[in-house]
C-alpha cells in the first residue's frame, strides 16, 4: 500500500514525507530537516462517553497525563538530533537500533506510548461494540473459528500479560490475523506487523473502575471497541 495510506491507517499523520537516511552523528547542514514535534491528538468524544465501561477520570489521566506525558518525553529526547526530526513515528519504532543509544530506550519507551495510544482512542467510541461486519468479520471466522472464539484468545492473552503491555490483534507479513501480547509500549509496529485492534492493560487504564480485576475490565472493554474504524484498518491493508 501507499505510504500515506499506511500512516493513515494508525490512525495519525506524521510529519512531511521523507526518505531514508543513516542516523549518523556528523549531520550536514544540508542534511537538517525542519523541525518536527509530536503532538498530543484531542480525544474524539468526551471523557465521559465511555461510561459505564470506562470511567470519565480514568480517561482524563490516561489522556492528559499519561499520552501527554508520552509525547513531551518523545520530543525532548530527539530535540537535539536533527536526523530524528521530521521522521514519522512509525519509522522512529521499525528502526530502534539505529537510535542513539543514549535515547533509544526513551524513544521506545515513550515512541510506543505515543503510538499506541494514538491508536487506542480511535479503537474506542460510545455506544459501540457488538461484532464486527464486512471482511474483517469474514477472517476472524476463518482464522479463529468464531468471533467467540477469538474474544477468549484475545481476552486470555491479556490476561496473560505479566505486568504492564498490550494485547493486540495484528496482521503478519503473511496476511494471516495474529493475537498477541507486547510487554510495556511495544507493539506489532516493531515487529514488522500491522496492528489492527489493540488493548491496554496497564493498570493506569482501568484501576479506577475494576482494581485488580483484569479479567473484568477486559470483559466490559468490547462494549466501545469502534469496529467501524477497525474495519478502516483492516481495508487499508498495511
Amino acid at each position: 500500500m501507499q505510504r500515506r495510506q499506511f500512516l493513515y491507517g494508525l490512525g495519525f499523520l506524521g510529519s512531511a514525507s521523507l526518505g531514508v537516511t543513516s542516523f549518523s552523528s556528523n549531520v550536514n547542514a544540508a542534511d537538517v530537516r525542519p523541525a518536527a514535534t509530536f503532538t498530543l491528538p484531542p480525544l474524539p468524544y468526551a471523557f465521559n462517553a465511555l461510561e459505564p465501561f470506562i470511567d470519565r477520570r480514568t480517561m482524563e489521566i490516561h489522556h492528559d497525563r499519561h499520552h501527554a506525558a508520552y509525547v513531551k518525553n518523545l520530543n525532548d529526547a530527539i530535540a537535539k538530533y536533527p536526523q530524528l526530526q521530521g521522521r514519522p513515528i512509525e519509522y522512529l519504532l521499525q528502526n530502534l537500533e539505529s537510535i542513539p543509544t543514549e535515547i533509544r530506550t526513551t524513544v521506545r519507551n515513550n515512541g510506543g506510548g505515543h503510538a499506541n495510544h494514538s491508536m487506542f482512542w480511535q479503537m474506542m467510541a460510545p455506544k459501540a461494540g457488538g461484532e464486527p461486519k464486512g471482511e474483517l468479520a469474514k477472517d476472524i471466522i476463518k482464522t479463529f473459528g468464531s468471533f467467540a472464539a477469538f474474544q477468549a484468545a484475545f481476552n486470555e492473552a491479556g490476561v496473560k500479560r505479566f505486568g504492564s503491555g498490550w494485547v493486540w490483534l495484528s496482521r503478519e507479513k503473511s496476511g494471516k490475523l495474529k493475537i498477541a501480547s507486547f510487554p510495556n509500549q511495544d507493539s506489532p509496529i516493531m515487529v514488522g506487523e500491522y496492528p489492527l485492534l489493540g488493548n491496554d492493560v496497564w493498570e493506569h487504564a482501568y484501576y479506577l473502575t475494576y482494581q485488580n480485576k483484569r479479567p473484568e475490565y477486559l470483559k466490559a472493554w468490547w462494549n466501545v471497541v469502534n469496529w467501524t474504524e477497525v474495519e478502516k484498518r483492516y481495508q487499508a491493508k498495511g
